[in-house]
């Protein structure tokens, strides 16, 4: 009986450490194959926005005390070996805005682009995204780790730069 406490203790202890471990992970050999396919899916799950505006409304809402924003499914970056399609949400400061909404916003499929590659710390993977056919020019800075997880910032010239967390999976497959 002197024991329960430190058993129930531990418990919850290792309950915390398990629950707490991420899930979106997928094995170092799938990661390392889709890699050299050179074709992917980069699935965004959090938007990183670096306008201190921005930072600011997210700080004054309710449960607002991060600078992240959790993104719902759907917003991706599909690498083909002929053409990447790029949906992503923008959040910040755009110098020529469009009056139409939906091209304020990452949201296009370029044909023309180069990718070049290379080993970054511990282990990852780098790549440099340039889409040369979009009327400003867009480059992505990918990270992929071994578990999957990417880290991808956008640089544009019309508007500030921003950031993306997530992970990567293989190309859905199309009918045609």
């Amino acid at each position: 009986m002197k024991n329960l406490p430190k058993i129930l203790i531990a418990l919850l202890t290792i309950t915390l450490v398990l629950s707490c471990s991420s899930q979106n992970n997928i094995p170092s050999a799938n990661t390392s194959a889709l890699l050299q396919s050179n074709e992917f899916t980069f699935v965004a799950e959090h938007a990183n926005p670096n306008n201190a505006d921005v930072i600011n409304v997210l700080n004054s809402l309710p449960n607002g005390s991060s600078q992240m924003l959790n993104l719902d499914s759907g917003y991706t970056i599909e690498i083909r070996k002929d053409k990447i399609d790029v949906t992503l949400p923008y959040f910040g400061r755009m110098y020529t805005p469009n009056i139409d909404p939906s091209k304020n916003s990452y949201r296009f499929t370029s044909k023309d682009f180069t990718i070049t590659k290379k080993e970054g710390k511990k282990g990852s993977s780098v790549f440099n995204i340039i889409a040369k056919d979009q009327q400003n020019i867009i480059t992505f800075n990918m990270e992929v780790f071994k578990n999957g997880k990417t880290y991808v910032s956008v640089d544009s010239n019309d508007r500030q730069p921003i950031s993306y967390d997530g992970y990567i999976t293989a190309n859905s497959t199309t009918k045609n």
